[in-house]
């Protein structure tokens, strides 16, 4: 193999080490992001982390109805997917920024 290719290859692993070390920086910041999602007009919250971790549910009072449960449930669904698109959307950009739009088939991301 030419010198040049090693010299390509070495310079390829250390793009690679920054993009791993860049990956792993928006990890962990993803973690402590909390994204809110809301149903019923905001009576019902979620909050997941940019992981899409579910952190809390929060209900007002006036939601909750002893005799509409399926309701309630219906809302919680909603608050708590409307929360993990949000984070899904965050996570897609975060990344996109790291890869600069490279699509890497068999790329296994931790998340």
């Amino acid at each position: 193999m030419a010198k040049g290719g090693l010299g390509n290859m070495g310079n390829m692993m250390k793009q690679v080490q920054q993009m791993q070390a860049k990956m792993e920086k928006i990890q962990a910041e993803l973690e402590e992001m909390e994204i809110e999602g809301t149903a019923g007009g905001g009576m019902v919250k979620a909050v997941v982390t940019g992981k899409q971790d579910l952190v809390s549910i929060t209900l007002d009072p006036e939601v909750v109805d002893k005799d509409d449960v399926e309701m309630l449930q219906d809302l919680i669904v909603a608050a708590v997917n409307q929360a993990k698109e949000k984070a899904a959307e965050i996570q897609a950009e975060h990344m996109s920024a790291v890869t600069g739009g490279l699509n890497l088939p068999g790329l296994n991301l931790p998340f």
